[in-house]
């Protein structure tokens, strides 16, 4: 399965946890912009590290969304 960050651009405040985890992958300004991939279980990583919950993850091959 690989997993697809998308987000969720009314819910960021942009803390920065995702890009200290995952630089390669996200890139904080305003709020957050996907600009990489990583592997499935480190994007579930980040995902549960946002506090405000703006990372959503999409199965890739199905569309249906795996995380919240």
């Amino acid at each position: 399965m690989t997993y697809v960050p998308v987000i969720d651009e009314s819910a960021c405040l942009a803390h920065g946890d995702c890009e200290e985890i995952a630089p390669e992958v996200f890139r904080v300004e305003d709020v957050a912009t996907v600009i990489g991939t990583a592997p499935d279980e480190q994007l579930m990583e980040v995902a549960r590290a946002c506090p405000a919950s703006a990372i959503v993850l999409v199965n890739n091959e199905s569309g249906q969304q795996v995380y919240p």
